[in-house]
């Protein structure tokens, strides 16, 4: 197999996830770890290894780190203190591919999400400090016709509809509640979504509809990080 080929994920990567949700506890989890490592983190990290080069083609700011631990692959362990859901794990996988600029999950990047009946592959950034928040702001305003570049651009729409992100319900203080892109200035993340079918997901093809969905995602991911101050 040469590095940018990727089989598709197992069947029991999605079958592990039905059975962890039914049994979110860390002693039926210890007692599957090594379900856990062949078929959750194995094909995750050879996906992420796959990717990587195909990647590198789209950007070289972004990186696919294949570790287990510390990589592109997110924890499965949930972080409970502050929440009233006290399950331990996640019962979903998510890779993100960030910005070589960025230390944590906030910061730019490629997504790819697996979770029986909702796999989806997106693009962007997600709740970003305030200070970040603002310079993506300021340069909607400031550069309002490459911003509609990016709203309008064909293939975004094509693949992804619409730009998402949860909205405060005003402006946020000192932005124009009359600016024609007020929708998009009350945002707190913009993030793009593409919805897979759980067969592919399966399917040597899964890797080539992450490539494209990637490249579909471009209009958005240069101007945030653009607007932040990074290279693309």
């Amino acid at each position: 197999m040469s590095s940018t080929e990727f089989p598709g994920f197992p069947k029991d990567l999605f079958r592990f996830l039905e059975d962890l949700s039914e049994n979110n506890n860390r002693e039926w989890f210890n007692n599957n770890k090594d379900r856990y490592k062949e078929s959750v983190v194995a094909p995750v990290s050879a996906f992420i290894s796959a990717m990587g080069e195909r990647l590198y083609k789209i950007s070289g700011s972004f990186i696919a780190d294949p570790q287990a631990n510390g990589g592109s692959m997110f924890r499965i362990y949930r972080d409970t203190r502050f929440s009233k859901n006290k399950r331990p794990y996640k019962e979903n996988v998510g890779c993100q591919f960030r910005h070589a600029a960025g230390k944590t999950a906030h910061a730019p990047g490629f997504y790819v999400h697996l979770q029986p009946g909702n796999i989806f592959i997106g693009a962007g950034v997600w709740i970003p400090p305030n200070p970040v928040l603002d310079k993506i702001r300021t340069a909607i305003i400031e550069h309002p016709e490459r911003w509609a570049k990016v709203v309008n651009n064909k293939n975004l729409i094509k693949t992804f509809g619409q730009i998402e992100g949860e909205q405060l319900k005003r402006p946020p203080r000192g932005y124009d509640a009359n600016h024609s892109f007020v929708e998009d200035l009350k945002r707190k993340s913009f993030f793009l979504k593409h919805l897979v079918s759980p067969s592919l997901a399966l399917k040597p093809e899964f890797i080539n509809e992450t490539e494209q969905t990637f490249i579909d995602a471009i209009p958005l991911m240069e101007f945030v990080t653009s607007a932040i101050g990074l290279p693309f």
